[in-house]
């Protein structure tokens, strides 16, 4: 089945009676170049890749092709009879009627990838790209890479280096986790129907170890998420309302930490957002 033909798409929805949902961010890739780079990229090599939201099942096929096996987890029910006819051909395929951000991960991957590492690829919708990807690195599953889809924004903000304009408090968190970098661009015209903004292929390379210590790991991330959410005023400032500290245990915290009292949160590195955090920390031993 030629999947990149547009009238073999609607004629494949037509049979199954499906209609986009807005609300969803369905908008399906029809480009035939772009699903066979971005599943080159998330360097299945033979071995299992949990795939989110498998569409129509275009990026699935290219991923079945290079893949031992491919889980993808979907939450629209009204696509499993499109995938079971889109995807007949390949057998080591497996489709999970679910919602990503509530499904099992580690017994899923258990379960259908035992003793394997695996590869996560994806389009995601934007409006669960933070949450789909922090919960896939929170929860330290057996991943090496995560290689998705997402709105161009979201991509510069993912991958931005702490340190830089563009740095938030995802982009601190990812880091902790993993070193991500931008692969391809892709323009709004490449999907159907055609959505307002371009999209950013990147992959997150998962790390072993986390490239900073840090005395407690949940402090280090209410630090960052109190640091950066208040972005227009200084660290000191932004955490004397944020948290629990008063000012100045906070402004003590910064001069050991050597960060100056009017530095903001996207102006710190990586190792200087640990040391802040283990100089909270040991105040409240």
């Amino acid at each position: 089945m030629n999947l990149w033909d547009m009238n073999t798409i609607k004629g494949v929805l037509s049979r199954h009676g499906f209609h986009f949902s807005k609300s969803l961010g369905q908008n399906f890739l029809i480009n035939p170049d772009v699903c066979p780079h971005m599943a080159a990229e998330c360097r299945a090599d033979g071995g299992g890749v949990l795939e989110v939201g498998p569409g129509v099942g275009i990026l699935t096929a290219e991923l079945a092709k290079r893949a031992g096996k491919v889980v993808s987890v979907e939450l629209d029910k009204r696509l499993i009879p499109v995938l079971d006819e889109t995807l007949a051909d390949f057998s080591n395929v497996k489709i999970v009627l679910d919602d990503i951000l509530k499904t099992d991960l580690k017994t899923l991957m258990e379960t259908e990838f035992p003793g394997q590492e695996i590869a996560v690829c994806a389009n995601l919708p934007y409006y669960i790209t933070s949450p789909v990807i922090m919960r896939l690195l929170e929860e330290r599953l057996p991943i090496h890479s995560i290689t998705v889809m997402v709105q161009k924004e979201a991509a510069e903000r993912l991958c931005a280096q702490p340190g830089s304009r563009a740095c938030g408090a995802v982009s601190a968190a990812v880091r902790y986790f993993a070193e991500p970098e931008i692969l391809f661009q892709v323009g709004r015209e490449n999907f159907y129907p055609q959505p307002n903004v371009d999209s950013t292929v990147i992959r997150l390379n998962v790390l072993k170890e986390p490239p900073v210590r840090v005395d407690e790991e949940k402090d280090f991330f209410r630090v960052v998420k109190a640091a950066f959410g208040q972005r227009r005023k200084t660290v000191l400032n932004a955490l004397s309302s944020g948290l629990s500290f008063h000012r100045e245990t906070i402004a003590l915290a910064l001069e050991r930490a050597g960060i100056a009292s009017n530095a903001r949160a996207e102006q710190l590195t990586m190792d200087q957002l640990a040391a802040l955090c283990n100089e909270l920390s040991s105040e409240n031993e």
